[in-house]
């Protein structure tokens, strides 16, 4: 039997009906996906607007744990209050020192906050090793072999100083002159050792509210105790070492508060261990007798100005990788009297400057004359611009 056309064409109809059908449905199970995803979208968006909306939470430390449930806490505002703590808080987590959140309104304590340091302490913190080394450093022979001595020996070699019977020194300071190589040292020292190295300007321990320098203080030197063996280099000591005085400004008490901190963190009670001080400043005159005291910063390291063989030095390390051609660093070396590194650096610099300006891939001895010639202009004018200053004052 065949089919004939109109049973054809009643087929294709119905195939046609259900290829429709089938098409509607999937359209509706993706309407539904939709619906579901904006659905959830809108939900999350308004537990996202109702936080928004909730009163800003205060922070505050506990100082006692009187129960489970209650503790007395120091606002942030200043005063101590007696307070009781959400539920959900396990017990274990309410020790005294430990910052939480506050309801604005109770103030009772609402979350536990995690531990966390300072941006300014983290950030002080280097990971990697500095690339510079004692071969990058010249003219300061006795003052590489003293900060050896009571900086990297005591990290490499600990058992010597035990059967010597002495106690490891706690750190040097640094003294001298801008230029000299202060920082150079301490990077060096740091790179000769497995130590981390952290790095800080004293400036940045100075802050405006009460207690928060003393602070930083702290948590400078909890980061060094968890990242030990460590070396914490404080550049510019004079910012916050200064000799304390009798002052009525809540500025300067500030920072003899930082001051003191650093005093008994360095000497306290809790030893430093693996932990050395490096500090520097080219103002050792301003500061205070209880810093520079043994115990603290066992050996002042005086850095002078390079002499004549040391500028050679320095001029050696500084064109080690440059194109010279006929160039006599003795000669330079005698026109630089009274030059710190960094200035023979900058001279240097300078002396490439000329050459590529006149087009050249090398450099002369002309060309060094150059830049030291400007540099000396320079100096000459910061120390008109000094004196002036002084004169004014």
């Amino acid at each position: 039997m065949t089919k004939t056309d109109d049973d054809v064409d009643g087929y294709n109809d119905v195939e046609e009906v259900l290829r429709q059908l089938r098409t509607a449905e999937e359209e509706k199970r993706y309407a539904e996906l939709e619906n579901k995803r904006l659905t959830d979208e809108i939900e999350r968006l308004k537990k996202e607007l109702n936080r928004l909306k909730l009163p800003p939470l205060l922070i505050g430390s506990i100082e006692d744990v009187i129960d489970e449930r209650r503790v007395v806490i120091r606002s942030s505002t200043g005063p101590s209050f007696l307070v009781y703590t959400s539920e959900h808080i396990p017990t274990s987590k309410l020790t005294v020192g430990t910052r939480v959140a506050l309801n604005k309104a109770t103030l009772s304590v609402i979350s536990v906050i995690p531990e966390a340091y300072d941006p300014t302490v983290v950030a002080a913190e280097i990971s990697e090793k500095p690339n510079v080394t004692f071969e990058d450093i010249g003219a300061l022979g006795q003052q590489i072999r003293e900060i050896k001595e009571m900086v990297e020996l005591p990290l490499l070699n600990p058992e010597i100083f035990r059967k010597v019977g002495i106690e490891p020194p706690t750190g040097v300071l640094l003294v001298g002159a801008p230029g000299t190589g202060k920082t150079l040292l301490a990077k060096a020292v740091a790179h000769n050792t497995n130590a981390t190295f952290i790095r800080v300007v004293a400036s940045e321990l100075v802050r405006k509210y009460i207690g928060e320098g003393a602070r930083l203080v702290r948590e400078l030197f909890d980061l060094a105790r968890k990242k030990a063996p460590s070396i914490i280099f404080i550049d510019e000591l004079d910012a916050v070492g200064s000799r304390r005085i009798d002052s009525s400004t809540s500025g300067d008490r500030e920072v003899q508060r930082t001051l003191m901190q650093l005093l008994a963190e360095i000497d306290g009670f809790e030893p430093l261990g693996n932990i050395k001080l490096v500090g520097a400043t080219n103002r050792p005159d301003t500061l205070d007798e209880a810093l520079t005291r043994p115990g603290r910063f066992d050996r002042i390291i005086e850095i002078p100005l390079p002499d004549k063989a040391g500028r050679v030095d320095i001029l050696k390390i500084h064109t080690k990788k440059m194109n010279l051609k006929e160039v006599k660093l003795e000669k330079v070396a005698e026109i630089t009297n009274g030059f710190s590194g960094a200035d023979l650096k900058a001279s240097v610099v300078e002396s490439g400057m000329f050459a590529i300006r006149e087009g050249r891939d090398h450099i002369l001895q002309s060309d060094l004359m150059k830049g030291v010639e400007k540099m000396n202009v320079q100096r000459n004018r910061a120390s008109q611009g000094k004196g002036n200053l002084e004169m004014f004052v």
